[in-house]
């Protein structure tokens, strides 16, 4: 199994630092490959780039893939002010964030337990409106900080005219788990005794190279946050050297 290790740090105490598993969000097929920890959870959150967004607009059901950031306990994704899923996710109704990560095809001996390395995580919450023009342009700097460090001061400053057409919201997390499945296959005893090959083949999303704007001034360096994102690097490593959920920049 190939994949960034999940970051694990000194804890105080386990009430502060797992989430109480509930009905919607306890795990309940394969209990051992699931955790609460708060540290898992936020691991693989900000690891990703992309989350999906479900919510029910007149009893349909919808999932809006977005990009997003964490900081703290708390959820953050944005879009238009006209966004018809937006403008219904801050009217007091349950929203259900998940994230995925996928590390490996499981090529077991049989088709029932083949299966895939991955790393997820199901958050649930409300999300509300970040209102007023300051506020959402603090969460927009660390948005942008979140990808390369300091960018927020070195691009040109938000106009608030930018900020009146973008909508930016924000979830705590009141519930969370995890759920992680790595190595590999696990036959039945009597299917390792088969001439059949099995095993795993990893993934790992990695950086292919950066491009520069040809438009760029002459003489423009490259930015220190952009260049960590040095070819071959896997993408998981570099967000978290560049990002802490709960060192959010400012």
């Amino acid at each position: 199994m190939i994949c960034s290790p999940i970051r694990r740090r000194d804890v105080v105490s386990t009430s502060q630092n797992e989430f109480s598993p509930t009905e919607r969000s306890r795990v309940r097929l394969m209990r051992q490959r699931g955790s609460y920890d708060r540290r898992v959870v936020y691991d693989i959150l900000d690891s990703a780039l992309m989350c999906n967004v479900g919510y029910v607009i007149d009893g349909q059901p919808y999932v809006t893939p977005t990009a997003f950031w964490r900081e703290h306990n708390h959820l953050y994704w944005h879009g238009s002010s006209a966004s018809r899923a937006l403008n219904a996710q801050i009217k007091d109704i349950p929203v259900c964030v998940t994230v995925a990560h996928i590390d490996g095809l499981v090529m077991a001996r049989s088709g029932f337990h083949s299966s895939v390395n991955y790393r997820a995580v199901m958050a649930f919450g409300k999300a509300q409106l970040v209102e007023g023009l300051a506020a959402k342009r603090a969460a927009m700097n660390v948005y942008m900080d979140r990808f390369c460090p300091d960018r927020a001061a070195t691009n040109r400053t938000v106009t608030d005219k930018e900020l009146n057409v973008t909508k930016v919201l924000v979830m705590e997390i009141d519930e969370a788990s995890a759920k992680v499945r790595t190595g590999q296959p696990v036959d039945d005893d009597e299917d390792y005794e088969l001439p059949i090959w099995a095993g795993v083949i990893d993934f790992k999303t990695v950086v292919d190279q950066i491009r520069p704007d040809p438009r760029n001034l002459q003489g423009v360096p490259t930015p220190a946050g952009i260049e960590a994102y040095t070819p071959g690097a896997t993408l998981d490593s570099v967000l978290s050297s560049i990002y802490d959920g709960d060192k959010p920049p400012r």
